[in-house]
Parts: structure tokens; sequence; C-alpha cells
């Protein structure tokens, strides 16, 4: 009996204790919850959202650039980028395999980059970009554990390397890097999207929660370029380049009456939509970018500039005998003897020392106030990505010979462009219109910077630099079209001073020459073999491309007699 009382004392004590454990558990039960939910709510919520939730970024589908008639220059395809979690990235030898196939990456490049990264705090690893939608669906297929698929878009230029230098390209995310597509990037590449989503473990999006951001799509720019004389233009260069085993060459054609350009080539191109071969030097474009000594092209503006002075006329006579002049310690000379010629004459026969002789009449700054007006030594204001201004240096005091020099196109530097830019001017009674790669829709007002009168007569006398029997653009006459223009030849500089057997050849012309509408500048670097001169050269160039526009842009012949002597 007393084991039994004392067992029996002990009962409620045990249960006490128990009882007291529970109520303890519960308590600290609850409070645990209410630590959960009360005061660390915020911190777990950034923590769960911080492992599904995702602000992700949608790219803009890129504006469309097309030519002056719609046709398209550059456009946007769908593409794909393959890329991995290396912490999930989970892959069998077989499926390794079949995924070395489809993305064209050996196997153990593909290895080594997930064990890289397996242990880092990286997430994202891209294998490779642009891939096709095809591609992109078999290695969906796979269903390999780790790998994701990100929608992109890749820039397609339908014209290749016939637009390249004006058109430009995008990198690999789209963003313009040349040309046009960089000038007008921001407008072409719109503004991507941003929205928060939910992901699962594996990366996969679950549901929309909100968009931060709506997509915009980016606005299409239209170029004043003329799809068919742009081909038109490459194709000829390209022949005359291959011809004359030239190192490189530009051709420019202008509006005369609104400024745009219509055409704009190099040589050599490349290809916008295959660039891995391609050379660095071949991305610029050359029109724009480079700059070169115009040689007897610049003797337009020299004989215009002699004519305004009212010391000369066109039929004034200027002894050229014996075909060179001492200026100063050194020689000017001319090719052939010619004896006393009219500035006509000078100008058509490409006379260094008759243009020295006029030019030296004058006072000194009235030639390069000239060029500078025309445009020579500062940017068109085309906005081109590296466009150079030239050199025009204005001298306070100048040497007979910098002068003579500058007269027959030494001493100055200009871009295919602006020597276009320039003959524009004549072709449009000395008014000066802004230049626009963008196709305008009505002419812009322009600026008199040559005499009307002075530019009328220029006309006549670099048409009969064509039309003449010992004219130097002979090679440039069109049968039914009264054609304007004037040729160059000129050294190319090196390191130490001018190069032999090295030239620039060049000629600008304008068409039709009773009232101008296109002007064609072709400039080709280093012929090589026995032709060499602007109009061996160049004129023919200039003439297949120009008899091109002319039928190409419906615009009337003005020379039917030629026509009729033809036949």
């Amino acid at each position: 009996m007393p084991a039994l009382k004392f067992q029996a004392a002990f009962i409620p004590w045990r249960f006490y204790l128990l009882i007291t454990c529970i109520l303890l558990i519960v308590v600290g039960l609850v409070a645990r919850v209410i630590d959960l939910t009360v005061i660390e709510k915020h911190f777990l919520q950034n923590q769960g959202n911080a492992r599904a939730l995702r602000v992700v970024h949608t790219p803009a589908f890129r504006g469309m650039i097309t030519d002056r008639n719609g046709s398209p220059l550059a456009i946007s395809t769908t593409v794909y980028s393959i890329w991995i979690n290396p912490k999930e990235f989970i892959i069998k030898p077989q499926e390794l395999k079949k995924l070395s196939q489809l993305l064209g990456i050996k196997k153990f490049a593909i290895q080594s980059l997930a064990e890289r990264y397996k242990h880092k705090k990286r997430e994202f690893i891209y294998l490779k970009r642009d891939i096709s939608p095809e591609i992109a669906k078999k290695i969906k297929a796979l269903a390999i554990a780790g790998v994701y698929q990100q929608r992109e878009y890749k820039r397609f230029y339908p014209e290749g390397e016939i637009a390249a230098h004006v058109v430009g390209f995008t990198n690999v995310d789209d963003q313009g890097q040349e040309g046009m597509e960089l000038l007008h990037n921001q407008l072409l590449a719109g503004l991507p999207g941003k929205k928060v989503v939910i992901k699962d473990r594996l990366g996969r999006v679950i549901s929309n929660v909100q968009t931060l951001q709506e997509q915009k799509r980016g606005s299409n720019l239209t170029l004043s370029i003329h799809k068919g004389l742009q081909f038109l233009a490459y194709r000829e260069l390209l022949d005359g380049v291959k011809k004359h085993l030239a190192s490189s060459g530009s051709v420019v054609v202008l509006d005369v009456k609104t400024g745009e350009v219509l055409a704009m080539v190099n040589q050599p191109s490349f290809n916008p939509n295959n660039r891995e071969n391609c050379k660095t030097e071949n991305l610029r474009n050359r029109a724009v970018t480079d700059v070169f000594e115009p040689g007897s092209t610049i003797k337009a503006f020299s004989v215009a500039s002699a004519l305004d002075s009212g010391l000369f006329k066109p039929q004034t006579i200027i002894d050229t005998y014996p075909g060179w002049i001492r200026v100063g310690r050194n020689l000017v000379r001319d090719e052939h003897r010619k004896g006393p010629m009219t500035v006509s004459q000078i100008l058509q026969v490409s006379s260094n020392v008759g243009v020295t002789k006029m030019i030296l009449a004058l006072p000194p700054n009235q030639l390069w106030s000239l060029l500078n007006r025309v445009g020579f030594g500062e940017e068109t204001g085309v906005g081109f990505p590296g466009e150079r201004s030239g050199i025009l240096i204005k001298r306070k005091n100048w040497a007979p010979f910098a002068l003579a020099t500058l007269a027959f196109g030494y001493g100055v530097s200009v871009t295919p462009l602006q020597l276009a830019h320039a003959y524009s001017i004549l072709a449009n009674k000395g008014e000066k219109i802004p230049l626009s790669l963008l196709k305008i829709d009505a002419p812009p007002e322009g600026k008199q910077v040559i005499k009307a009168s002075i530019a009328k007569q220029m006309l006549e006398l670099l048409e009969t630099v064509v039309d003449s029997k010992d004219g130097t653009g002979k090679s440039a006459r069109i049968p039914g079209y009264r054609i304007a223009g004037k040729t160059g030849t000129a050294k190319m500089v090196g390191r130490h001073g001018y190069l032999e057997h090295h030239h620039i050849s060049s000629f600008v012309g304008m068409a039709p020459a009773s009232n101008p509408r296109l002007v064609v500048a072709v400039i080709i670097l280093n012929p090589q073999g026995k032709l060499y001169y602007g109009g061996d050269v160049s004129a023919p160039v200039f003439k297949n491309i120009m008899e091109g526009a002319l039928r190409m842009l419906n615009i009337p012949p003005d020379d039917m007699a030629s026509l009729e002597n033809k036949a």
C-alpha cells in the first residue's frame, strides 16, 4: 500500500510537466508563425520573389530601312539565342552530341563552358546566338535540363554589298554600328518592353504578373537612295575598278533640284549579312570618309572665279606657250604645248599654265573664297558617321606657287560627296541646296553662292569639255543628251611626297546640260596600266551610269540632233 501511494503522488507532477511542455511548444509555434507572417513578412516575400519573380525585357522590332520607292534595304527577322544555367545543366552523352551538331560547337567546348561557371554565381551563359527558328525548335525538342532559348531579332540586308556602305549594319544586340543604322539607331530601335513574370525553378515562365513598360516598335526609315540607280552605279564602278586594276573607287549620284543622294557606292565593298572575313578597311564609306586631291576637276571653280572677277571672258585669249611657266622656284607644266588659247579652250584641254596665269592675275583670296562658298573644307551636313570635312587652308599671305597649285587641284583635299555637291551648285544656277540621304517631300531652300550668270557660263564651258574635238571628256558623251563635265588626274600622296605611277582618276558631270537634273561623280584610285587619265578611266564609267540613270528616271533627251546624226 505505501508503495502505491508514493507512485500516485508523482502522477500529477508528470502530468503537469507534460502539459507545460506542450504549451511551450504551442507558444513557440504561435510565436514563429507571428514572426514569419508579421515581423519577417517583407523579408520572406522579397526572398521568395527573388527566386520566382523576374523582370524580363522583350526586344522591340527594329524599324525597316527602305529606298525612296519603298523597296527594303534592311529588315529584321526572328532568331533565337541558346543559353544555359550552369547550375541546372545536366546532359547525357547522346544529347550532348546532338546539341553539338545543331549548334556547330564542339562537345568539349560546351562541357568546359558549363563546368567553368558551375560553382560560380553565374546563372546565364550564352551558348550561341542568331539561331534560326528551325534549329531552335529542334534544340527545344531535346528537352535538356538547364538549356533555354531567348527570342531575338536579326537584321537582314536584301541588297547585300550593293547598299552596304550607306545602310550600314547592326551588331548581335541589334544596335546600329555603321551607316544609317548607326546615325538613326534611336529612331529605328524603338523601345524594348519590360514585364514582371513568375518563373519556376527551371526558368520557365508560369505567368505574367505586371507590365512595367510597353514595347514600342521602331520607326521605318526611307532613304533618298534609288535602288535601281544604286545597283547600276555599283555594277559600273565594279567593272571600272576591275578593268583598270584599281585599288578602290567611289561614285556619287545627286539630284540637282532636291539635293537628294540617289546613289552612293564604293569599291571594295562588303556583305553586311556575313562579315566574318571582312577587312576593316572595307567597312568605311569612302565617298564621305576618304579625302583626295581633286586635280583638274577643281579647274571648273578656278575658271568660275576668273569669270566672276570680270577680268576674263570665255573668249579671252591667254598665251600658254611654251607649255610651262615658272612660278617662284617651281615650274608649272602642261601635257601639250598649245600656245595662245581662249579661256574655253584652256578648260577643254585642262591647261595648268592657262589656269595658273588667270588665278595669279586675281586677288589672292578670291579663289579660296569661292571654294569655301561651294562647300570645300566643311562637312556636307548629311550627318553621316565618320564624314570628313576635307582640307581647305586659308593663308594670310599666299605664295604664288601655293595659289597656282590650288588652282589646278593640289593643296586642297575633298571627299567625293563634297565634289559632287560643288558641281551641283554649278548645275543649279549657282544655288547651294543642302544634301540629304533621306527622301524629302519638297526641295529645301537654297543659298546663292555663285552668280547665276557665271554658273550658266560655266555649264556652257564644261559642255565643250565633252563635245569639242580636243576636249578631255569625249568618253563621257551620251547620244541624245548634252553633257557638261570635267576630267581630273592627280598624283597620289605617299609618306615622302607624291608617288610616281600612282594616280587618282576622276570625272564629274551633269545632264541634261540644257537643264541639269543629275550630277554624277566618279573617283577611281590607283588604276594600273597605260590608261590612268580621268578621261580614259572615269569618264566611261560616268557615261554608263548617267546614260542608265537618265533612262531609268525618264528624263527626256535634249539633243535630238546627235541621235539623228548617229542614225
